[in-house]
């Protein structure tokens, strides 16, 4: 739910920062754009501190090699986050977040359903995790 709510508040940042005259956040685009980067970079940090047991132990079983996927993923998101903020890229960083994150969907699946934690709290139940993972798709999709 973490990310979530840095979404929306970064959202509204990001618009009191256009309103107040920085251009970069003139408009819903360019705000969105700053704000799914800002939830990227946060989701992405967890990648390497002390939550990266936790998301390895999200991995499924069938795929080999769980820390590297940990890692590739965290590095795809940076990479996707910036690739969001140039108008050049926005639109192929978008659709290759939206796979990332369908991609992901899996790992968000074997959680909910075993229960696990991320930093110690429990991770949303499925049909919750599932409603924010279209939130996110959405977001992402509209964002390039």
């Amino acid at each position: 739910m973490i990310p979530f709510f840095v979404l929306v508040i970064s959202f509204g940042v990001c618009r009191a920062m256009g309103y107040i005259g920085w251009t970069f956040f003139d408009g819903w685009h360019p705000s969105l754009q700053g704000a799914v980067a800002i939830m990227l970079f946060l989701t992405a940090s967890a990648h390497w501190g002390k939550r990266r047991e936790d998301l390895i132990r999200m991995v499924p079983s069938r795929f080999p090699n769980p820390g590297m996927i940990v890692t590739l993923t965290g590095l795809l998101e940076i990479v996707g986050a910036l690739g969001l903020l140039y108008s050049a890229t926005s639109q192929a960083a978008s659709i290759g977040l939206a796979v990332l994150l369908v991609a992901m969907f899996p790992a968000n699946v074997k959680a909910a359903r075993e229960g696990l934690t991320i930093g110690g709290r429990p991770v949303p139940s499925l049909p919750a995790r599932t409603l924010l993972q279209l939130v996110f798709i959405g977001a992402v999709l509209l964002a390039g």
